[in-house]
């Protein structure tokens, strides 16, 4: 499925928590990916959204990985687009 098909459900400032709300969505069985400015990752920045990182899931999956994702707080909030 092209990545324009799927909907960003959470927002991390760096990797750390991206890979944790992804983690918690694939062990509920909603498959996830991650989407990063490449800068970002290859300089290790995490200033100026350079190492903003968003969590991806289809769009069949956004209303139960919002709430799985707000059922236990990773640190960060979700963000609301959609």
């Amino acid at each position: 499925m092209p990545q324009e098909e799927f909907i960003v459900v959470y927002v991390s400032q760096g990797p750390l928590g991206a890979e944790v709300a992804k983690s918690k969505l694939e062990a509920e069985g909603i498959p996830a990916m991650l989407r990063y400015e490449a800068v970002g990752r290859v300089l290790g920045l995490t200033v100026d959204g350079l190492g903003r990182v968003e969590v991806l899931v289809r769009p069949e999956d956004e209303a139960a990985a919002r709430q799985i994702l707000e059922e236990e707080p990773l640190g960060e909030a979700p963000t609301p687009e959609g």
